[in-house]
């Protein structure tokens, strides 16, 4: 049988970095990864969890239902403790856009309504709302800021108009490290009733998130990023009150009641299940699940309040140089920022050039280099992209 996950919970302090590297990223002294708003790496944690689950899979009759299905509970309830939610409340998912996508089909809009996004979104999160353009819905991408943050004042000024049926918005983007005002989101759409609709991707695991205090309408997060978890483990938060008024646009066997009983298949039931699950499709990748485990696990041991404080003491030394040198600095600082640092020097395609031939791993978006550290990344290690950045090394 898979194991469920058995962390302790957080405690207060330093996350112990060293101890980190030594046993759960034990590659970390070869390259300086930077990257975790891309890809995040696995744990070795996870990949023991893997190699596991594989081993039992090539000899499938080690693997009985109860098992498989215990694998995607625990999922659920690991996610639903990381968001204060239900388990009821969670479906489990390949990745954030077949979440939006079923969502955006799913919401019960008419032609004439309005759904309202921030233009500069990242394309999940775009897409499937583009789309409903075929079913007479209008979609209003709302112009940025001169800093090319979302317009948080024209979002909440357009809210006021009752054609707005849905908000979408991603809560860190994905191009500056922008966090958006979640309360002040949800607060706007609980007056208006507009279904609010977050992409978390680049939130959840650096982000501490209570959606028992800000309530949202949806939610959808893949794991492959902050959540250091495999390629296919993902899920969607729907809100207990709006599971029943929605009816997935597709829709897997076992998203109807009754279909865990395997030895009545064919008593076929019309009714959809009356928790979150009526929106997964199975099969889903049990081994991919049986990794998230491990590394929501992980990700509890840490901390989520201990990354999020790691990571703005790990951007000091990159935000001073650029201060000091001029670099554009184009993510936000203070509330509004996350772990995402982005910067903009003179050339930054030659600077982003020099960073990869020293071994440092990030990425190069929308005009600026995007430094995404976690919680086993060093003060050392952002201290070395500055000699970099710097003409030094």
């Amino acid at each position: 049988m898979i194991p469920a996950s058995s962390a302790s919970p957080p405690v207060p302090g330093s996350l112990d970095g060293a101890a980190l590297r030594r046993d759960e990223f034990p590659w970390a002294d070869q390259t300086v990864y930077l990257n975790h708003a891309s890809v995040g790496p696995l744990p070795e944690r996870t990949r023991r969890a893997l190699d596991e689950f594989n081993r039992q899979r090539a000899m499938p009759f080690q693997l009985p239902d109860r098992d498989l299905f215990a694998v995607l509970a625990e999922s659920r309830r690991l996610v639903a403790e990381l968001l204060s939610v239900t388990p009821e409340e969670i479906a489990l998912t390949v990745n954030t856009g077949f979440g939006l996508g079923v969502v955006a089909r799913a919401l019960p809009l008419r032609p004439g309504d309005v759904v309202l996004l921030s233009d500069r979104e990242f394309p999940a999160n775009v897409y499937p709302w583009l789309r409903l353009r075929e079913l007479g819905i209008e979609v209003e991408l709302v112009p940025t800021t001169a800093a090319g943050w979302p317009d948080e004042a024209r979002l909440l000024e357009r809210l006021a108009d009752p054609r707005v049926r849905v908000l979408a918005v991603s809560l860190v983007q994905f191009s500056n490290g922008y966090r958006v005002d979640l309360a002040a989101l949800s607060a706007a759409t609980r007056r208006t009733g507009a279904y609010l609709v977050v992409d978390a991707i680049q939130a959840v695991g650096q982000i501490p998130l209570d959606l028992g205090r800000t309530q949202v309408d949806v939610l959808a997060c893949g794991g492959q990023k902050w959540l250091l978890s495999p390629w296919g483990s993902g899920f969607v938060y729907v809100r207990r009150e709006l599971i029943s008024r929605l009816s997935p646009p597709v829709t897997g066997w076992m998203a109807f009641e009754g279909t865990d009983d395997f030895t009545r298949l064919t008593t076929y039931s019309e009714t959809l299940r009356a928790d979150a699950r009526r929106f997964e499709l199975i099969t889903l990748p049990y081994q991919d699940f049986a990794g998230f485990n491990a590394s929501l696990g992980l990700v509890r041991e840490m901390g989520i309040e201990r990354i999020q404080a790691h990571l703005r003491r790990l951007h000091e030394p990159v935000l001073a140089w650029a201060e000091g040198s001029g670099a554009r600095i184009v993510s936000p600082r203070g509330e509004r920022g996350s772990g995402i640092l982005c910067l903009a020097p003179g050339d930054v395609g030659a600077a982003f050039r020099r960073l990869k031939a020293a071994r440092i791993i990030c990425s190069l978006r929308e005009g600026a280099i995007r430094l995404s550290p976690h919680g086993y990344n060093t003060l050392e290690e952002m201290e070395r992209v500055v000699a970099v950045l710097d003409g030094r090394v």
